[in-house]
């Protein structure tokens, strides 16, 4: 963003914010990078500023970002000790108090302390193409330096609720509706600016000075508890910006900027917190830095199955080339058909643009020949679940690719070591384990073979992040970090189903926890054919451990194999549309436990929770003492972006911290006890 020439130009001793005058006219700058959080030294900075423009009786200030963004934030490092002076709720009283009015000048993203920064000015002008948003609690937090008490002064009780509340950003044309923006502009800001200034409209009432008419939240109060799914800076957050309505600002300003502090030592912030550091440190591992990545643009997919069809649409959407092959043409057309449906859906929803979408289509190629896969940057492939499927698409690959392109399996399981064994460049395979809908899941698994160089590594982690993933690196095992605590979790629940427990009361029990669907009802959303043929293998292999409860493989050999088999039931029964308990299921389960001279226990919600998680916990530090992962802040972030675990409760580690040694031993041992020679226990476990 450039600046005016200056008649007078003074830099604030921490060099954040400089400050030049023109005419009358003053121009900050904010330049602390990547994304202008408002630290101490901002703060700093912004205080002397106001005393320089109010000095040199400026007609107006106005407050622009270098870089590609406006204030996204307050510095999240800060919050784990007293803030420091000065305090950014100080700052901004003294910007809407300044003789001289400030003009806010936003691009990029205005988020938390941003808003609020914007909110404290007199004007408001935005590039079209800014967002806005109080994203706080998604840390946890509410906003603490007046965002929930100006913000409905400016836009409207319900609106600036909801914004708090539920820590969605909107557009610039939307929050111009709302009345939160004075000009939206396309083209330079200098310019905008200018012409905003010429015309400049006489100086409105403080935002802090205007009242609020009161709304009626009770619908919106129903929508974000259901919502908040047990977190409770959401419900915080709309309570405390409903005090607009009823109290002057001084004192709901004082209310919020205390319930932010308290919240900012709660539990649920402090795993927020520490998800947010953890998400970016493990997608950049240190040992890659030193490695430059090679550019990907074209993508090569085998598969046009729901996987490789969620596989290409993120590659798509990422501005990639994609080719799409399948086993013969007509399959390949059914794989671009799943493709193109994906691209449709974000067109109707208002995701993308006609524009995009055409762009997007016209990316896509569809075939069943492999030379189409000459001149691929990457190829991943995502086909059944057999490895010596797997090795056959990987050898036809290997023939017609560049030496130097990498290649990839999705496998959710199985060893990359032996698909990739004898191929011709062994250091350029690997495994990108993505989530399906990979369209939409966050979290890829980057597993290396014992022979994958660093260089390709460092590609697939930066392919990754370009595709809006969380790229997680994982060591060689089965299921790798994520699978394998999976197959720990369904075991114990398995084990407490044939001594007594129903599935559906272990699924209540663990949607009570915080978890999106219980381990039956996930299940039948993912199909039950993939962890049964898992099975099967590890049994083959005489690698399955200790006990042995077979009700799920039964379920699969009667057809029952979840909600999107031909009879559409699994555990429950889809054929109506939403699942339902199915009588059947309860007498299938007393037949079995009859004939294995099982049942007769019964267990509390506690119990439930406390001996899957004990399961969980454990296989997770064994995943630890084997290197499989490379710490427990990847653990946590595998299973609250792949697995749904509660983000408020900060994963499973986290949430063994927050319970306490001696409650997780008491439930590892209860576990021990009910299924002797099951488990390996985790060194935290033993003796």
């Amino acid at each position: 963003m450039t600046t005016p020439s200056a008649t007078l130009h003074a830099s604030t001793e921490t060099k954040v914010v400089d400050v030049a005058i023109n005419n009358g006219h003053a121009l900050l700058t904010i330049d602390n990078p990547p994304v202008n959080p408002l630290s101490i030294s901002v703060r700093k900075g912004l205080m002397e500023a106001v005393r320089q423009v109010n000095e040199a009786g400026c007609e107006t200030a106005a407050i622009v970002c270098a870089g590609r963004t406006f204030v996204a934030g307050g510095d999240i490092s800060e919050f784990a000790g007293p803030p420091p002076l000065p305090h950014l709720p100080d700052v901004l009283d003294a910007i809407e108090a300044s003789a001289t009015p400030f003009i806010a000048v936003m691009h990029g993203t205005v988020l938390g302390g941003g808003l609020e920064l914007a909110l404290a000015c007199a004007w408001r002008i935005a590039d079209a193409k800014t967002k806005f948003g109080l994203p706080e609690v998604n840390l946890g937090l509410i906003p603490g330096a007046g965002g929930t008490q100006r913000l409905p002064r400016l836009i409207g009780l319900e609106r600036a609720a909801r914004m708090a509340a539920n820590g969605k950003p909107v557009n610039a044309r939307t929050f111009e509706e709302f009345g939160g923006l004075d000009l939206v502009f396309d083209g330079d800001p200098m310019q905008s600016l200018a012409g905003f200034r010429a015309a400049l409209p006489a100086r409105p009432v403080n935002t802090s000075e205007r009242t609020v008419e009161n709304a009626d939240l009770t619908a919106l109060k129903a929508e974000i508890a259901k919502g908040a799914k047990g977190a409770d800076a959401p419900m915080i957050a709309l309570e405390t910006t409903a005090l607009a309505a009823s109290l002057p600002f001084t004192e709901g300003s004082k209310i919020e900027r205390q319930t932010h502090l308290d919240l900012r030592t709660s539990a649920q912030s402090r795993a927020l917190r520490r998800l947010f550091f953890a998400s970016r440190s493990v997608t950049r591992p240190d040992r890659l830095k030193a490695f430059e990545p090679a550019t990907i643009n074209h993508v090569v997919i085998v598969g046009g199955g729901l996987m490789g069809a969620g596989i290409a649409a993120a590659s798509l959407a990422a501005g990639h080339r994609v080719t799409l092959l399948e086993r013969d043409v007509q399959s390949a057309e059914a794989g671009r058909a799943r493709v193109e449906a994906i691209i449709a859906g974000d067109l109707a929803s208002g995701r993308i643009t006609e524009d995009k979408a055409k762009a997007r289509r016209a990316n896509l190629a569809a075939g069943a020949n492999y030379a189409a896969a000459f001149d691929a940057d990457i190829a991943i492939e995502a086909v059944f679940e057999d490895p010596e499927i797997k090795r056959a698409v990987f050898g036809q690959l290997a023939a017609v690719m560049s030496p130097e392109a990498l290649i990839a399996t999705n496998t959710s399981y199985l060893d990359p070591n032996l698909i990739s064994e004898g191929m011709p460049g062994p250091g350029r395979f690997l495994g990108l384990h993505f989530f399906s809908p990979a369209n939409i899941m966050k979290l890829v698994e980057v597993v290396g073979t014992s022979a994958t160089a660093d260089q390709s590594m460092a590609t697939a982690f930066a392919f990754a992040r370009g595709l809006g993933k969380i790229p997680v690196e994982t060591g060689v095992c089965d299921g790798f970090i994520g699978n394998r605590i999976l197959s720990a979790y369904r075991r114990q629940a398995d084990y407490m189903v044939a001594d007594g427990a129903s599935p559906y009361e272990v699924d209540k029990a663990m949607r009570g926890l915080g978890m999106p669907l219980g381990p039956y009802e996930l299940q039948d959303r993912t199909g039950l054919q993939i962890s049964w043929a898992n099975r099967k293998r590890q049994l083959a292999a005489g690698s399955w451990p200790g006990r042995y409860v077979d009700i799920a493989d039964r379920l699969c050999e009667m057809g029952r194999q979840g909600r999107g088999s031909p009879m559409k039931k699994g555990w429950y029964d889809h054929s109506s549309g939403a699942g339902q308990p199915d009588p059947e299921i309860e007498a299938m389960v007393a037949a079995w436990r009859a004939e294995h001279a099982t049942g007769g226990q019964s267990f509390s919600t506690d119990e439930i929770v406390m001996r899957i998680m004990a399961a969980i916990v454990n296989e997770a530090n064994l995943i630890l003492e084997e290197g499989i992962a490379t710490s427990d802040t990847a653990i946590d972030i595998v299973w609250t972006e792949g697995y749904g675990f509660p983000k408020h409760l900060g994963g499973p580690m986290f949430w063994a911290e927050e319970t306490g040694i001696e409650r997780m031993r008491e439930a590892f041992a209860a576990i021990e006890a009910q299924s002797p020679g099951s488990w390996k226990a985790a060194k935290i476990f033993q003796g």
